[in-house]
């Protein structure tokens, strides 16, 4: 819902860190560490090590801000490289949920954890159609001067909403069927609002 407004300020943020990281580490190894962050987060909520989990989980989210950031800076933005940083986030917001449903080791929270990963595979394919048809129409991230691969439409749930859950799942894990429920509920929602889009919008 927000991610387009703190995009700008992210980049601003992320800008002298990026000019230092750029020739040390570079954007691939960025991504590699924001997937192995992302990853260790569920592991660590599957073994019920709430606190080391959000802080991977946070760790994650901030290498995954610098490694666009990096790529830029080094002048190597690539369509690979923000092909394999989707895949390294889209893996890791499911094991995020699997870790603490893994922990709770109950039917009720397992199911509502089926329910949200099922959501998210909906919303996934809202946008990235979506965000293929915009390409194809001349109307894509290039077109519209954006600085990701691809267009990014905009919903109710995005990356910063998404991180703000995800803290909370993690956090307190012991109410996690409410977490999985409210946060599909919102998915759900933004999957809705794409659809009401393409609906009145594609032809």
């Amino acid at each position: 819902m927000i991610d387009h407004q703190l995009r700008t300020t992210k980049d601003r943020l992320a800008g002298p860190a990026a000019r230092v990281i750029t020739y040390r580490i570079g954007a691939g190894r960025l991504t590699l560490l924001s997937f192995c962050a992302g990853v260790g987060g569920g592991v660590a909520a599957g073994f019920g090590l709430r606190w080391q989990a959000v802080v991977l989980w946070l760790l994650g989210r901030v290498l995954d801000g610098l490694d666009g950031a990096v790529a830029r800076e080094g002048g190597r933005q690539s369509d690979l490289g923000g092909y394999l940083d989707m895949m390294a986030d889209t893996i890791s917001y499911a094991a995020v949920p699997i870790g603490i449903a893994t922990a709770q080791a109950n039917i009720g929270t397992w199911s509502w954890c089926a329910v949200l990963l099922a959501t998210f595979y909906a919303n996934t394919m809202s946008w990235t159609f979506l965000a293929a048809i915009a390409e194809k129409r001349g109307v894509g991230a290039g077109a519209t001067g954006e600085r990701t691969t691809i267009h990014m439409p905009a919903g109710l749930v995005e990356g910063a909403e998404t991180i703000v859950l995800f803290v909370l799942m993690l956090s307190f894990p012991d109410q996690a069927t409410w977490w999985f429920a409210a946060m599909a509920g919102l998915v759900g929602i933004t999957v809705i609002q794409r659809i009401v889009w393409a609906i009145r919008n594609l032809r």
